[in-house]
């Protein structure tokens, strides 16, 4: 199994003296946590995409040229780019270009988001929510598979036999897909035979063992070898030299953040109670020290039938840099090992 980093890259206040760090000075940061994620042997980091006032992330493809000129090893990719919001053509062409620069290091991973705000910012009506994604990423595939391309469809112009450029290093450029919950995702990523990508953000891991099973049951059906049905893991968390020293230091950002969408969405404020509960065996979030993370991992990959790719979403209003560059070293030194046994 593989290990990563997520970053929403959101706005920061330091929790030692209370300043809110300027976007200038926090893009520097997650330049340097990148850099430091590359040195220290994680496999991957990727970029999330929002288009709201507490996140910098809604040019990710920007940030990764960025890293991908300062890094040497690392796979960069999204975490997840917005394709339903985005133009296909486009998004090819800014990975593909990703893809040179980084010498084939770039994996993209689409999905239609949580949040809703890029529909009405690019003129697109959210009924259409299921439909965007769907007809778009038909069009990405073609684009991946064919450098001219013949299409046409209900969101987009028509193409006849035009040529997209330039083309990826890599052939063919890994596309995974981004999913929730939604049994419908998960057979749809198996029909497809592509990689599969899951959000975990509530819940129990374990649950997700049925979905799992019915998207490699589909990928099967339509005639995809094993090999190619990879599941990876975006999940929350962080490593701290103790569970304590972690769940204290990650829960006043992650309340900063939960009660604003809980307010946003009508849910119940969350609690200390949740969050602990939550943080625990057999919760959502992979918090504690380094062996704790590492036998949860393990745990749940078993759980799952087998892992190919966990990533550690660290994004936190409430997180100084310091403590969030200790994290990304344990999960690279000390985490890392005990999962991969290297």
């Amino acid at each position: 199994m593989h290990l990563g980093v997520d970053s929403f890259v959101s706005s920061v206040t330091d929790p030692t003296d209370g300043r809110v760090i300027a976007p200038e000075e926090r893009m520097s940061h997650l330049l340097e946590e990148i850099a430091l994620a590359d040195q220290v042997g994680l496999y991957s980091f990727g970029i999330g995409e929002h288009h709201r006032s507490e996140y910098y992330d809604s040019a990710p493809s920007i940030i990764l040229a960025a890293a991908a000129a300062r890094t040497e090893n690392i796979r960069l990719g999204s975490a997840v780019k917005v394709l339903s919001a985005d133009d296909p053509v486009r998004v090819f062409q800014e990975f593909a270009t990703l893809d040179l620069i980084s010498k084939g290091r770039i994996d993209l991973v689409v999905g239609r988001g949580s949040f809703t705000e890029s529909f009405p910012l690019f003129g697109l009506d959210l009924a259409d929510y299921d439909s965007l994604f769907a007809e778009k990423l038909d069009l990405l595939l073609q684009i991946r598979d064919n450098v001219e391309v013949t299409w046409s469809g209900r969101h987009r112009p028509a193409l006849n036999r035009q040529g997209i450029y330039p083309r990826p290093l890599q052939d063919p450029l890994p596309i995974w897909v981004g999913v929730g919950g939604t049994p419908e995702s998960f057979a749809r990523a198996g029909l497809l035979g592509l990689p599969l990508m899951i959000a975990i953000i509530g819940g129990e891991p374990r649950q997700f063992a049925p979905l799992v099973d019915l998207y490699r049951r589909a990928g099967a059906q339509a005639g995809h070898p094993p090999e190619q049905l990879k599941v990876g893991l975006h999940v929350f968390g962080f490593v701290a030299e103790t569970t304590t020293a972690a769940a204290d230091t990650i829960y006043p950002g992650w309340n900063e953040m939960f009660t604003k969408i809980s307010r946003e969405r009508g849910f119940a404020r969350p609690s200390r109670q949740q969050f602990d509960a939550t943080s625990g065996p057999n919760g959502a979030f992979f918090m504690g020290d380094p062996k704790t993370v590492a036998d949860k991992i393990l745990r749940v990959g078993k759980q799952l039938g087998g892992v190919d790719r966990l990533s550690l979403q660290m994004t936190n209003p409430r997180l100084s840099h310091s403590d969030l560059l200790r994290g990304i070293e344990l999960l690279g030194t000390e985490v890392a090992p005990l999962v991969t046994g290297k």
